[in-house]
């Protein structure tokens, strides 16, 4: 999906929506060799950039979400919905969809 937008940061997510941005993997080894981009594997953890209010129960009341920007989280392999801004790439989950939160 490509988009006009000029900013991630003008990208507010709704609900229980959360935007995050892969962390890219390494391309060097520990010992100094530099690896081709075919062999180097996306990771599944992910830099969570902005955060949506959080989902509305059958109450009215709103659920609070589980993440909080900034914080580093485990991502599925496949799933979310892409976001391009400029050369960047992004992926929006749903709460629920996020597999679990890095401790640090």
């Amino acid at each position: 999906m490509a988009t006009a937008l000029k900013s991630v940061k003008s990208l507010v997510p709704l609900l229980d929506r959360i935007l995050v941005q892969r962390v890219k993997a390494e391309a060097k080894t520990a010992s100094g060799i530099y690896l081709p981009e075919s062999s180097v594997k996306e990771l599944n953890e992910a830099k969570v950039l902005a955060v949506g209010p959080g989902a509305v129960d059958k109450e009215g009341k709103r659920i609070a979400m589980s993440v909080q920007a900034g914080d580093r989280v485990l991502i599925p392999q496949y799933g979310g919905s892409p976001v391009k801004v400029g050369e960047e790439e992004y992926s929006l989950f749903r709460d629920h969809e996020l597999l679990a939160k890095i401790q640090e």
